[in-house]
């Protein structure tokens, strides 16, 4: 399998397993989305770590596989393709991105799919489809622009050129920069600090803030204030407010 789902303590690894370099090929980008509905669908997993291993996350797309496509048959792979990135960002549980050696094209849309980016202080990330006459197809042109501003996104995209990590941190490509041998003990470690979490209270703060992000402020607020006020009616909630009378506040136990 060039893509597995491994689970412990609440915590799912969605790991890429394609040597050398880890090349989305259809087949993994179909495998990608399969594990993410799975990873949404599963009680046991309550947040997700995406992790390509000690030596790349991804090095984008397999070119030798695309090169063999029409614009036909691309017209058909480029809504799967995307699709599968979509089902990661859907995950309605906290997701971190452990990002070693290269996060490029593919795989750096990837890394955008995650809440949240910890890189190797030796990664190198970038969106390198200009030089191949292209633009990102899996989100990048989207996902950027709204992670780091449209300035920045379109500098990146319009020259193709990677990023080391420092830089990456500085535009907020990334939110943390570790050792490399760190990468997958911190996103672990993040991960399961809110495995531990309110699952329906992280799934609705995601929501809120993704939904806000592609609407306007109105609907944001709606969405947001829905979910506040359903919040009430979970167990979780009355176990938070009691644990906050009783023992003081950051003592409650939600599993």
């Amino acid at each position: 399998m060039t893509v597995t789902l491994e689970v412990a303590a609440g915590v799912g690894t969605l790991r890429l397993d394609r040597p050398p370099m880890n090349a989305l090929d259809a087949a993994t980008q179909d495998r990608i989305r399969e594990l993410a509905g799975e990873a949404a669908r599963r009680d046991d997993v309550r947040a997700v770590v995406i992790y390509g291993g000690e030596k790349v996350f991804a090095a984008g797309a397999d070119i030798k596989e695309m090169r063999t496509m029409d614009h036909a048959a691309m017209v058909v792979r480029s809504r799967a393709l995307q699709d599968s990135f979509t089902a990661v960002a859907r995950i309605p549980k906290p997701v971190v991105a452990a990002v070693t050696g290269y996060a490029l094209g593919g795989g750096c849309e990837l890394a955008l799919c995650a809440d949240y980016r910890i890189a190797a202080d030796d990664a190198r990330l970038g969106q390198p489809e200009i030089l191949l006459g292209l633009i990102p197809g899996a989100g990048g042109t989207q996902r950027l622009s709204r992670l780091i501003g449209p300035s920045r996104a379109k500098d990146l995209i319009f020259t193709g050129r990677m990023v080391k990590a420092d830089e990456a941190f500085t535009l907020g490509l990334v939110d943390r920069v570790v050792p490399a041998t760190d990468v997958y003990t911190e996103a672990h470690a993040w991960a399961a600090k809110l495995a531990q979490g309110p699952a329906l209270a992280l799934r609705a703060a995601k929501e809120a803030v993704d939904t806000g992000l592609e609407t306007d402020i109105e609907t944001g607020l709606t969405v947001e204030r829905t979910w506040f006020a359903g919040l009430f009616a979970t167990e979780d909630r009355e176990r938070g407010m009691r644990s906050f009378v009783e023992e003081g506040p950051g003592k409650a136990k939600f599993l």
